[in-house]
């Protein structure tokens, strides 16, 4: 990241720019940073000025506690006074329940995409949720971030197998490290539901995307937000799965962000 912008508390947010043309922001979600979501820039970058941040609390962004979602979007506000004073916004999984927050909060934004909001809109998905939030946040407490990890791999269904071998990984270090920002995208989902009435408020066009390999529960959520917002649209990606390909997902906001 190579360019900077203060946030309204104080802390340095780090970005980077790509492209030319009308202003698109690229917002990650758990366990990942600006470099996360960079090659869906570079797939977008012939069409739009696109930028890419590494939200607070991890990469080369700092971090100011204690920490409430205001923040952030306060980080999204910054980013957009420092690209121009207006831009569309792009979220990706919890990255999505952060830039609807924005849209709902009234920033200068002109459109907003989603991918697949993980909403808990299945049988026991709130009780679910609350169960991680209260485990997340004791394991943070205790400073066990590898337990932190764990706890989050098995809420997006990944097999104890396959957690152990990550937690053997050369990347297990650098997932330990941005942890602590687990529990800032579980503030970011609220109670894990559909947030309806924030939802309701939100007076831009906004467009959900699933990919049709992932969960049904996943098509359901992004349909349930197309659904809430005024002007909300749904597309199903042919194939896809959570880990969305850029060069898939491109043409559809290059498409739905053009207009």
């Amino acid at each position: 990241m190579d360019k900077k912008t203060i946030s309204a508390d104080g802390t340095s947010i780090a970005y980077e720019i790509r492209g030319e043309g009308p202003v698109v922001i690229l917002v990650s979600g758990a366990m990942s940073t600006g470099g996360t979501v960079a090659p869906l820039a570079v797939a977008l970058a012939d069409r739009f000025r696109v930028a890419v941040y590494d939200r607070r609390g991890r990469g080369q962004s700092r971090d100011t506690p204690p920490y409430a979602v205001e923040r952030e979007v306060e980080d999204l506000a910054a980013l957009i006074e420092a690209v121009g004073g207006e831009a569309a916004l792009c979220g990706v999984s919890s990255g999505g329940a952060l830039v609807l927050e924005a849209a709902a909060s009234g920033l200068p934004v002109r459109q907003v995409a989603v991918y697949e909001v993980p909403f808990a809109v299945y049988e026991g998905g709130a009780k679910e949720r609350a169960e991680y939030t209260e485990r997340l946040t004791e394991a943070l407490a205790q400073g066990s971030r590898g337990d932190a990890v764990e706890l989050f791999l098995r809420l997006t269904g990944m097999a104890e197998q396959m957690i152990q071998g990550a937690r053997q990984s050369p990347m297990w270090p650098g997932m330990e490290r941005i942890a602590p920002s687990l529990a800032y995208d579980n503030a970011v989902m609220g109670d894990g539901l559909v947030p309806r009435d924030r939802l309701a408020s939100i007076g831009i066009p906004v467009l959900a995307v699933a990919g049709s390999a992932s969960p049904a529960w996943m098509h359901e959520a992004a349909r349930a937000v197309a659904e809430t917002v005024p002007e909300g649209a749904y597309r199903s990606l042919a194939g896809q799965t959570h880990m969305v390909e850029p060069e898939v997902l491109a043409p559809v906001l290059a498409e739905f962000f053009g207009r």
